[in-house]
């Protein structure tokens, strides 16, 4: 399972979560750092991603739309790249099973008790 890292989000997630995450990118190195959601949804669509974000908009558009693609959104602040690099470790097989659900199209992710 690969995920799609949001602008929101930073490049070095790619490389910090290799091992857990393999085939994993950022937008930024898919010429994505600057399109429309719209844009980013199809190219996770179509190339078996799962957008990870801490931006609302693709948790809306989860509700909206549905899946593909699955949507993960991280409830973290202004969290550091590393708290967000050890909450997806931890939280791993969380995600996997998330992905292979047949029904759920949007896990949310927090550091803390603060999702909603």
């Amino acid at each position: 399972m690969k995920l799609l890292f949001d602008a929101n989000l930073s490049p070095a997630l790619v490389a910090a979560l290799r091992t857990e995450y393999p085939g994993s990118a950022h937008v930024r190195d898919v010429s994505l750092r600057s399109a429309p959601d719209a844009q980013i949804w199809e190219y996770a669509k179509t190339h078996d991603f799962v957008i990870a974000s801490k931006d609302t908009d693709f948790r809306e558009r989860s509700f909206v739309e549905g899946f593909p693609p699955k949507v993960i959104w991280l409830d973290v602040g202004n969290a550091s790249t590393a708290q967000i690099v050890l909450l997806l470790q931890s939280e791993h097989q969380r995600v996997e099973a998330f992905a292979g659900a047949t029904e759920a199209s949007l896990l949310i992710l927090s550091i803390g008790a603060s999702a909603v």
